[in-house]
């Protein structure tokens, strides 16, 4: 699925985050930038241990949530790596809506900054942070088609999801 977005293209795809051949590559991290399952243990395996000793020197302290760093993408066809780092589903009253949208804008700034024409996205914080992926379907849509209003750039952005159910979560709120 795809929508145009003031001469920018938002897109939605199921498939592998990093079998992606784009400029970045958003990864679903943890705020000590530490390595994980889920994505971030898909990107750091195809990635390799580049990544990994990037981030851990340039990023000692880790990363808050609701924000994100550039490092480099080691073994992956991307140019970059954005660790994004969304928040824990805590049952909508903690500023979870505004931690998950603030992770996206600041990933695609970071893209922006570097010059990405093309950036791929995971459904943060929706595995074992626990966020309902319906709700941060509709986050995570607002927060790109609102950055790309504003800037202009990416060229694309693009939802690589996991799964059926996330595919027609994110369908559903473009």
């Amino acid at each position: 699925m795809k929508v145009a977005i003031n001469g920018c293209t938002l897109e939605i795809t199921e498939g592998d985050i990093a079998a992606q051949e784009v400029d970045a590559i958003v990864n679903a991290a943890n705020r000590f930038l530490a390595g994980g399952g889920g994505v971030d243990g898909a990107i750091h395996r195809a990635g390799g241990p580049a990544i990994m000793e990037d981030t851990a020197r340039r990023y000692p302290e880790g990363c808050p949530t609701g924000s994100a760093v550039i490092g480099v993408a080691g073994l992956l066809a991307a140019k970059h790596v954005i660790h994004a780092v969304g928040p824990v589903w805590r049952g909508g009253n903690e500023n979870e809506a505004e931690l998950l949208a603030g992770a996206y804008r600041r990933a695609l700034e970071l893209a922006a900054q570097h010059a990405c024409r093309s950036v791929a996205m995971p459904a943060l914080s929706t595995g074992a942070y626990g966020y309902p992926i319906d709700l941060a379907s509709r986050v995570a849509v607002r927060a790109v088609g609102d950055f790309l209003v504003e800037s202009g750039t990416p060229e694309l952005v693009r939802f690589v999801l996991w799964g059926r159910a996330a595919y027609d979560a994110f369908a559903a709120a473009t």
